[in-house]
Parts: C-alpha cells; structure tokens; sequence
C-alpha cells in the first residue's frame, strides 16, 4: 500500500493551502513610442520599438 492520509483534510485547511494558487495579471507599462500597453520588458507588438529604439519593423494592415 502506498502513503495515505490519515484523516480528512477540511475545507479551511485545504483553502488556505490554496490560498496563493490563484493566476495574477501580468506586469503591463506604456510603451514610449506609441502609448499602448505591453508586457516589461518586451518588444511592443504594435509599434516594434524596445526602450526607445525601433528594434523590429511593423507591417500595417
């Protein structure tokens, strides 16, 4: 036999394990270039430009 509980886990004890499970938002700032919002430290998909600089060149559509 394999290792089993010894006894019920409640529903206080297993909530508060679950406590810090919870997805969080991701960090999000003002691109420079163009005002939009973009993850930290990324290229901006809408305008290509990393810390002030133009790094990858953007098709419009």
């Amino acid at each position: 036999m394999g290792p089993l509980p010894k006894r019920k886990v409640s529903r206080s004890r297993r909530n508060r394990r679950r406590a810090h499970d919870s997805l969080t938002l991701n960090h999000l700032i003002v691109c420079e270039g163009c005002g939009e919002y973009h993850l930290a430290h990324h290229v901006c998909a809408k305008c290509g430009t990393y810390r002030g600089e133009t790094v990858v060149e953007v098709e419009e559509a």
